[in-house]
C-alpha cells in the first residue's frame, strides 16, 4: 500500500499576505474556501509537487504562526531556484554546499522557513 503526503498545514497571522506570498513565489492557489465566518481553508500548491500546504483562520492548529521549521522540498536546480525566489523579492539564503545537496533557505512573511534541496548526483 502506498502512503503518500497530500497536504502540511502552515500556521500564518495574515491569510492573504501568506496567499499572495506563496502565489508570487509560484505555488497554485487551489482553494480559497470560507465554509463559515469563522473557518477559512487556503490551498497552495508547490509547482510540480503531488503535496499542498494549507494555511487559514479557525483550523485549530496547535502551531504558532512563524514555528513551521521542517518543510524541506526537492528542486533539480538550487542556484535557478535561489534566483527565482530573489526575482519575487524573496530574501533568500545564498546555496549552502553540502556533501549530501545544495540546500537554499528561505522564510514566509510569518517566519516559517522553508528548505530547498538539490540532491547530489552520486557517480
Amino acid at each position: 500500500m502506498d502512503w503518500k503526503i497530500e497536504l502540511i498545514f502552515v500556521p500564518v497571522t495574515d491569510v492573504d499576505r501568506a496567499k499572495d506570498f506563496y502565489v508570487r513565489i509560484g505555488f497554485h492557489a487551489d482553494h480559497d474556501h470560507r465554509p463559515s465566518p469563522d473557518l477559512r481553508f487556503v490551498q497552495l500548491t508547490p509547482p510540480g509537487s503531488a503535496c499542498s500546504i494549507a494555511i487559514g483562520e479557525g483550523l485549530g492548529l496547535s502551531m504558532a504562526p512563524g514555528t513551521q521549521d521542517s518543510i524541506q522540498v526537492v528542486v533539480p536546480d538550487a542556484d535557478a531556484a535561489l534566483a527565482q525566489l530573489r526575482d519575487a523579492g524573496v530574501d533568500a539564503d545564498g546555496v549552502d554546499e553540502q556533501e549530501w545537496g545544495r540546500f537554499v533557505r528561505f522564510s514566509d512573511p510569518d517566519g516559517n522557513t522553508w528548505t530547498l534541496q538539490q540532491l547530489p548526483s552520486w557517480n
